[in-house]
């Protein structure tokens, strides 16, 4: 059974800054691509990292210089540390196995003074 468990958000004021980490479970987690989306009220959903098996890095436009993707195989972990917040980063954000396409529950972030 895969589960992808996200853990780390919560309410920040704008210019702080949250460490998500997705816990993996039932993938050959250091095989497999990951990513983080994110889905704001009203909006779109739509990815705002990935890191591939080798450590290749990927980000959108909008959080460049501001967050980093990082993985740790040993604990089949995979973490979004995001820096200098904006109010646009509210969002519900998702743990993702890009590779297979599994998706966590979810983590509420709120940036907000």
């Amino acid at each position: 059974q895969v589960q992808l468990v996200e853990s780390g958000g919560g309410l920040v004021q704008p210019g702080g800054s949250l460490r998500l980490s997705c816990a993996a479970s039932g993938i050959i987690f250091s095989l497999n691509s990951m990513a983080w989306y994110r889905q704001a009220p009203g909006k779109e959903r739509e990815s705002v990292a990935r890191i591939t098996s080798g450590g290749t890095t990927w980000y959108l436009e909008a959080v460049k210089g501001r967050f980093t993707i990082s993985r740790d195989n040993g604990k089949s972990t995979v973490y979004l540390q995001m820096n200098s917040l904006k109010p646009e980063d509210t969002a519900v954000y998702y743990c993702v196995d890009w590779t297979s396409n599994y998706w966590g529950q979810g983590t509420q972030v709120t940036v907000s003074s």
